[in-house]
């Protein structure tokens, strides 16, 4: 089984933009990032960085500019951090988690028309 890097929030946020956009340069990365934070260019750098150490990117150097591209999926690390959450919170059963989001009434009567249609469509497929 392959392993799959444990990243931060802010790494992640990082990720969303090299997902979207590789393969992407370092400038490009920054400039993507000072628009939607209030992260300094030094910080982004040690970011990336970071995220290479892990092996969740790769880079290329392009004469005197870094290219960066994922070594991970986004669904990979969304379905890793998914199991993560669950098994921390509730003790890896989804459906404890939603029956504690029914009972809490964090699920709105079209959150619940669409669960209805996902899993009808899940037993179609079964059968």
């Amino acid at each position: 089984m392959r392993n799959i890097p444990t990243i931060s929030d802010a790494e992640y946020q990082v990720m969303k933009i090299i997902w979207a956009n590789a393969p992407i340069s370092t400038n490009e990365v920054v400039e993507k990032l000072e628009k939607a934070t209030d992260w300094k260019p030094k910080t982004i750098q040690t970011l990336l960085s970071r995220l290479v150490k892990k092996e969740a990117l790769n880079y290329e150097k392009d004469g005197r500019v870094f290219v960066y591209t994922p070594l991970v999926q986004e669904s990979e690390i969304v379905e890793r951090e998914s199991n993560t959450f669950l098994n921390r919170f509730y003790d890896g059963t989804l459906n404890s988690m939603i029956v504690n989001y029914i009972e809490q009434d964090k699920l709105s009567e079209d959150d619940i028309n669409e669960l209805k249609n996902i899993l009808e469509m899940k037993l179609s497929k079964e059968r």
